[in-house]
């Protein structure tokens, strides 16, 4: 009995080798999930069409998707740099906080609000940019539904209306971005070209394939005049496209590669050239730990380790100067609960024996007016000590400040017109300064109203100036200025530090602000974070020179190296496909199936590339084992046919046994068509089905005892013919004489 569809025993180790070089999506998921996943994100449409797949050529999509991509381009440039500006802002989201409650009356972390929509803009379209290259990749045409085109417009109109109000009324945010650079410069540097590698991957598979694309069709063209125009304007478009992909990729790596010659960051120094380590003024005590502008913010700025406590002065109507920070009662105070009509008038217009009845520090446990997003939980003690926080004195801060040896700094604000000391208000508060027996070395005296008569009264005071020339500073004898970072780093700071000028900067709150202080040599920073900073022992982002021309040079040649290996992996995949494409064509038959009987032996013959009707039939089907019964004889001109006799015919055997010899089934003709089956395998896909390697035994039959045959030619052929001029139709003739000879012997013994 006949064993059909024996598979050989290497077979499974082939399917497992070829599971093996899935791509990486195949192995996690299925292929079609993840093809209708991102079609679905991007077109809104889930079922995934053939005919949505792109036509050859550099065109990806219509005219009408490219003329709209660049806006899904724009909208990610502006939602990404708008991110990264508020994200390097961060140290200032209090003051945007304050500005939009002085506006409103209502106080929120509107600056967390922003951030989290500037991310969600910026998550949005970086998704439909992936999606977009995620469709390309597999081969898809690009159909943005309409809906994320009028999100994508949106998203425009929200970028750029942010952009505007901060070039317009915010223009330091852009200075804080500025100096924000100088720290993360070497780091974004080599973070870039890093990401440049893994960017070389798809950019080098695209321009290599483009290449090939476009050798292909000057190969078509030279062998086909008519269609010379067309192929000719089309390799153009490729052309245009690898230069439009390939040129900004290598001028942004070449940037990179020389872009350390241009940056001068202050963490950029020798270890012994680094200042020491900045003191702290608490701004408003410590305003994350304590009420701000109470006793209880100012000894927790005490307990951090504060060089001086920074404060907001204010002059009640019966002059009594108090800590207050706002021009009014709302925020910090009880006010709209004692008396709610008076909220907006100016805190200079109550009398002390008022002020002194208004708690100012419930609002600081209210999670609704807390000050600080960052903020930690306060314990029960300090809860409860919060709770119970007045408004202070400025006598009740210079005590402290005497009895802990704090330096004391502060705004003195003016009073109203209507106040009785509008004039003269900054003499009665050195008055109140000098009578309270503080060291005068202690004050740092900023307000610059009526300076000469401080200077007369109190000369240990130690004057403080603004961002002042160096000219104007030097004839006002003043050695100490009190500055915004932002102006400071950009109205020459060298020039400053050449005259030996103490610099105390404000506000600093995030530790890159407070490293780049301490790179620069700064003496002291204001500051709400103090909890914070005061851990900081050695300046982040710090580098010398020697290490970061090294990592310089050692990741500038490893890119180098890593991206000339991925083009030229590229290039050698594409060469390899195009040799098995080449090989699909011309192939030879008997030397693999040699190969995989006798692992050596080699063939001289070629098969064509179109493939013989039956070469995809299994050999045991009816239609391969009676041929004569299926077939038309005269669909095949020229072969054998052994036809049966009708029964009528079928009325002597003897004759039959010494007419024709009985014929065996030949070895090499099956060999040839399993293995002409085999090399035509159309894709690798279809390869991961088992293959049914099918070897006919040599059966033993007795003579036929068939009636009658007609043979239409000889019986025999030489064997050199076969040799020398192998081919489908010899390999399908042999096997149409072996199965039709099997079928008449099988018909001839039933008999």
């Amino acid at each position: 009995m006949l064993k059909a569809n024996r598979v050989e025993p290497g077979s499974s180790q082939k399917n497992r080798s070829l599971k093996k070089h899935n791509p990486c999506v195949l192995c996690t998921c299925n292929q079609q999930c993840y093809i209708t996943l991102i079609t679905g994100c991007y077109t809104c449409e889930w079922q995934v069409k053939q005919e949505k797949m792109s036509r050859p050529g550099p065109c990806c999509c219509s005219w009408r998707e490219r003329l709209f991509y660049p806006f899904v381009i724009i909208s990610f440039f502006l939602s990404v740099i708008l991110l990264f500006l508020w994200i390097e802002t961060s140290n200032e989201y209090f003051g945007f906080d304050w500005v939009v409650f002085l506006g409103t009356g209502y106080w929120f972390f509107w600056s967390i609000v922003l951030l989290s929509l500037f991310g969600i803009l910026a998550a949005y379209s970086s998704l439909l940019v992936v999606l977009a290259f995620l469709l390309v990749w597999e081969g898809y045409e690009l159909y943005l539904h309409w809906c994320h085109k009028i999100v994508i417009l949106i998203v425009i109109m929200i970028c750029s209306f942010f952009l505007w109000i901060l070039c317009k009324f915010w223009r330091d945010r852009w200075l804080t971005a500025g100096l924000s650079l100088q720290v993360f410069a070497p780091y974004i540097h080599l973070s870039s070209i890093t990401v440049m590698v893994i960017l070389s991957w798809p950019v080098g598979f695209y321009l290599i394939h483009l290449e090939e694309e476009a050798r292909v069709r000057r190969y078509k063209m030279a062998h086909n005049d008519r269609e010379r125009t067309k192929r000719c304007n089309i390799i153009t478009k490729l052309r245009a496209l690898q230069v439009a992909i390939g040129l900004p990729f290598f001028f942004i790596l070449l940037c990179l590669y020389v872009v350390p010659l241009g940056i001068h960051s202050p963490c950029i120094q020798e270890e012994g050239k680094l200042g020491p380590k900045p003191d702290f003024f608490g701004h408003r005590g410590a305003p994350m730990l304590g009420p701000e502008n109470t006793m209880m913010a100012f000894e927790k700025a005490v307990e951090q380790g504060a060089y001086g406590l920074e404060s907001d002065v204010h002059l009640s109507y019966d002059l009594v100067p108090f800590l207050m920070h706002d021009s009014d009662l709302r925020r910090t105070t009880n006010i709209r609960e004692v008396m709610p009509n008076a909220s907006f008038t100016h805190s200079s217009l109550f009398t002390w024996s008022f002020l002194s009845t208004l708690n100012a520090g419930k609002w600081f446990v209210r999670s609704r007016f807390k000050p600080f997003y960052k903020m930690k939980r306060l314990s029960k003690a300090d809860r409860e000590k919060a709770e119970n926080q007045t408004i202070p004195r400025l006598t009740d801060l210079l005590e402290l400040a005497q009895k802990e040896q704090k330096f004391v700094i502060f705004d003195l604000n003016g009073p109203t017109q209507k106040h009785p000391l509008r004039n003269t208000y900054v003499r009665h508060v050195v008055s109140v300064i000098l009578a309270s027996k503080i060291e005068q070395h202690l004050i740092f005296w900023l307000s610059s109203f009526d300076r000469q008569y401080v200077r007369n009264a109190a000369p240990g005071f130690q004057q403080v100036g603004r961002l002042f020339s160096i000219e104007r500073l030097t004839k006002e004898n003043i050695s100490i200025i009190n500055v915004d970072y932002k102006r400071l780093f950009y109205s020459g700071l060298r020039d400053y530090k050449a005259a030996n000028i103490t610099i105390n900067l404000y506000i600093v709150n995030e530790p890159w602000l407070y490293s780049l202080a301490w790179c620069s040599r700064i003496h002291s920073v204001t500051t709400d974070n103090i909890q914070i900073l005061r851990q900081i022992n050695h300046p982040y982002f710090f580098m010398t020179p020697g290490y970061y021309m090294f990592m310089w040079l050692f990741m500038d040649s490893v890119s180098a190296v890593l991206i000339v290996t991925i083009f030229y992996f590229h290039w050698w995949r594409e060469r390899k496909k195009e040799m098995f494409d080449n090989a699909s064509i011309y192939i030879d038959p008997k030397s693999i199936s040699l190969q995989k009987r006798e692992q050596g032996s080699q063939g001289s013959s070629n098969v064509s590339t179109k493939a013989p009707f039956r070469v995809m039939e299994s050999p045991w089907t009816l239609a391969a084992l009676y041929p004569t019964l299926t077939k038309n004889t005269k669909k095949h001109p020229g072969t054998r046919h052994f036809l049966v006799v009708p029964k009528e015919k079928a009325s002597e055997p003897e004759q039959a046994k010494k007419t024709i010899k009985p014929l065996m089934p030949q070895k090499d003709a099956l060999r040839q068509l399993a293995s002409t089956e085999k090399s035509f395998e159309p894709t690798w896909d279809a390869t991961r089905k088992a293959t049914f390697q099918t070897a006919l035994p040599s059966p033993k039959m007795n003579k036929p005892t068939i009636s009658s045959l007609e043979i239409l030619e000889s019986e025999t052929e030489p064997e050199h013919t076969s040799s020398s001029e192998p081919s489908q139709e010899s390999s399908l003739i042999m096997f149409s004489t072996t199965s039709s000879i099997f079928s008449s012997g099988l018909l001839s013994k039933k008999n």
